[in-house]
């Protein structure tokens, strides 16, 4: 009867130098979990440490009026004396002050022109530029061109331009083109708002075609090769392919468009004052007035509370929509 008795082998030099080597580099690896966390959250910390500057200033000068705005809207306040508490006087205020309707109606008309017409017109350039392979650059910065100028000097050009007494229709008229006599874009109630609609569009849409080249350039090209394979043409690439794919890009266009609505001021400032007689009046022009011309500081401060609700609102609105587009896709 035998007995099988297992026997080890001795090991050699160099396979024992390599269990100690493995053996360290384990060890190692252990003991670099610990300080790869500590490195993490010391580079969290430095990243934090050079953001407290900046995050200080915008408490400063964006919190701190925020803050004290918030208490101003349920004050009478001049701006100069005194603030005296007046609950909710204000808000009834603004409940029946039909100035305030007149300004949000257009403010509502400007976002209705500015979702439609430069939409339009700027995804009509960036889908004409996308299929143009030479010179492209040169067009975007013709179109870009215009969105740089200031807008103060943006409107001084069209004023000038579309004054009767000196501008486009006094130089027609003296080669005997009078389709423009008595014409006053800026002057007329019934057209005030569209002129100054007019020319910030001018100046807007350019801004448009270059966001929507850009994320066209990002649509797989793959697909438009297919669609032409299969008979496409250009307004069903358009439609089927192109408009898909820069939905994200729609989406936040759309966003930005309506919160800036709320916001215009400059050229209907510098264009028409809020005239003639309301008729291009704006909410922000009307804060303006409020503030520094009645002096009703207080309640220009709770006009500018509820525009800043409404904005919070679309900011949730278009919030839950992109979290839908994610889900969906």
């Amino acid at each position: 009867m035998t007995t099988a008795t297992s026997t080890t082998s001795p090991l050699t030099p160099s396979a024992a130098l390599s269990q100690v080597k493995t053996g360290l580099g384990d060890a190692t690896v252990g003991r670099s979990k610990p300080r790869g966390g500590a490195a993490r959250r010391r580079r969290r910390l430095v990243a934090m440490l050079f953001l407290l500057p900046a995050l200080a200033v915008n408490l400063l000068v964006i919190g701190g009026p925020g803050l004290s705005s918030l208490y101003y809207a349920f004050t009478d306040w001049n701006g100069f004396t005194a603030p005296k508490f007046t609950g909710l006087d204000n808000a009834i205020h603004l409940a029946n002050d039909a100035d305030f309707w007149n300004a949000i109606a257009h403010n509502f008309i400007y976002m209705v022109i500015f979702l439609t017409v430069p939409m339009i017109m700027g995804l009509a350039g960036a889908f004409m530029l996308s299929r143009i392979r030479r010179g492209a650059v040169i067009f975007r910065v013709v179109f870009f061109v215009p969105y740089l100028i200031a807008s103060v000097v943006n409107a001084q050009i069209w004023k000038n331009l579309l004054d009767p007494a000196s501008g486009l229709a006094a130089q027609l008229d003296k080669i005997g083109i009078h389709f423009l006599d008595n014409v006053y874009f800026f002057g007329d109630s019934n057209l005030s708002l569209y002129s100054v609609a007019f020319v910030d569009n001018w100046h807007f849409w350019g801004f448009l075609v270059v966001l929507f080249l850009a994320a066209m350039q990002g649509v797989d090209a793959s697909r438009f090769e297919a669609a032409r394979i299969d008979g496409a043409n250009a307004w069903q690439e358009f439609w089927h392919i192109t408009l898909p794919g820069i939905r994200p890009t729609l989406t936040f266009a759309i966003m930005i468009i309506s919160l800036w609505s709320l916001l215009a001021f400059d050229y209907s400032y510098v264009l028409t004052g809020g005239g003639p007689a309301g008729s291009s009046d704006l909410v922000s022009l009307l804060v303006n007035r409020t503030a520094f011309g009645s002096l009703e500081a207080g309640y220009a401060a709770f006009i500018a509370l509820a525009m800043s609700l409404l904005g919070g609102v679309f900011l949730i609105v278009f919030s839950i929509i992109r979290r839908n587009e994610d889900e969906t896709n």
